[in-house]
Formats: structure tokens, sequence, C-alpha cells
């Protein structure tokens, strides 16, 4: 996992990241996707009428953690189908 690539959807507009947020109150998990085309299918398909308010990052794994730590997220959720969508959901340690 920390020698791949990944690919994070980020708001223009406020710097946020895309997350999935199963409690209100918790900082939720940093969505994560494999290829680019990955993070704008799934902005197209479940948010198009926004998805201009989105860019595409891209994060080797090597930095994941940092990036977790800084803004306190619980853990990742990797996007495996874009279009379902389906979600493998990891917690940090």
């Amino acid at each position: 996992m920390l020698s791949e690539v990944y690919y994070l959807v980020r708001s223009r507009t406020d710097g946020r990241y895309l997350t999935a947020r199963p409690d209100a109150s918790a900082s939720g998990y940093l969505l994560l996707f494999r290829e680019n085309f990955d993070a704008m299918s799934y902005l197209n398909t479940h948010a198009a009428e926004v998805a201009n308010r989105f860019t595409v990052e891209s994060i080797p794994g090597t930095q994941l953690g940092s990036l977790l730590k800084r803004w306190g997220f619980i853990g990742v959720g990797i996007v495996t189908d874009p279009l379902l969508p389906k979600v493998d959901f990891l917690q940090h340690g």
C-alpha cells in the first residue's frame, strides 16, 4: 500500500477532502481511488451537478499516514468500483 499512488477528491472552495462519514460527529474515512479516471467517474456518476467544484489530486502511499494524522481521519475508504460505489474501509492504527 505504501508504494502505490492514490487519488483523492478535494473541494476547490474550502480544500476539504471527500470522505465517508458513518458518524456525523467523527471526521470519517478519507476516500481513495486507484486511478485518476476512477475518481472522475465517481464524481460524474454521483455528483455530476457539482463535479466542477472538485479537483483530483494524487498522493504517494508513503504520505498517507501523515495526511490521516494531520486531518484526523479515522482511516481510508478505498473505492474499488466507482459506479456502484463499492468501498473497502480500513481503519488507521
